[in-house]
């Protein structure tokens, strides 16, 4: 490798490092605020984001930790521990939600969850915008995997948010759970492509 190319990759790592403790930032702020407005709107849409942003933290750091390593023994396990939370994720929603439909549970409105999905689908649009382009450029599949997380991220707020609206405006309490199932969906779909996809 050539001196102009081993400083190309290194400022392409640092670009990586960036995007990734930004995303550690927005989603450790982000729990507090929906943890907040779950509880005050009992909105299983808003807990479950919740829990998305939580998945997102530990696929941020295993992202750093195999940024930070020798490469590619390190990125099988990396892969895995990604497609691990999005499971567990699954489940739980998969749970909550058809427990809340069953039960006709109305949760309530929420002015904080609809300002802060509306603002983490735009932050999170454009990070995974980042992480594609700089994960492309270092041929890096476990950092194009973590980006297609955080485009992830950003569809969730923002079906999580059409649903916040929908309850709000039209009372439509079951689009709440229903954006529960939107995620179910997403992650059932990142759990088949970590570990069925071929990496």
């Amino acid at each position: 490798m050539t001196d102009v190319d081993e400083t190309s990759r290194q400022t392409l790592l640092r670009r990586g490092f960036a995007l990734e403790y930004t995303t550690l930032g927005w989603n450790l702020i982000g729990i507090v605020v929906l943890a907040i407005a779950a509880i005050g709107a009992r909105s299983v849409a808003l807990a479950g984001f919740g829990l998305d942003s939580l998945i997102e933290i530990g696929a941020s750091t295993v992202v750093v930790w195999e940024l930070s390593g020798s490469g590619a023994e390190r990125q099988k396990p990396a892969l895995k521990l990604i497609g691990a939370g999005f499971a567990l994720l699954g489940l739980y929603l998969l749970v909550q939600s058809t427990a809340v439909l069953v039960s006709g549970f109305r949760p309530h409105h929420s002015p904080l969850g609809i300002a802060w999905t509306a603002v983490t689908a735009a932050v999170m649009f454009a990070l995974a915008y980042g992480k594609a382009r700089t994960g492309a450029a270092l041929d890096n599949p476990v950092l194009r995997t973590e980006g297609r997380v955080t485009l992830i991220d950003g569809l969730l707020a923002a079906a999580v948010l059409l649903g916040l609206v929908l309850n709000t405006t039209l009372g439509w309490w079951w689009a709440d759970p229903a954006a529960g199932y939107v995620l179910v969906y997403y992650a059932a779909r990142e759990v088949r492509e970590i570990f069925f996809g071929g990496h």
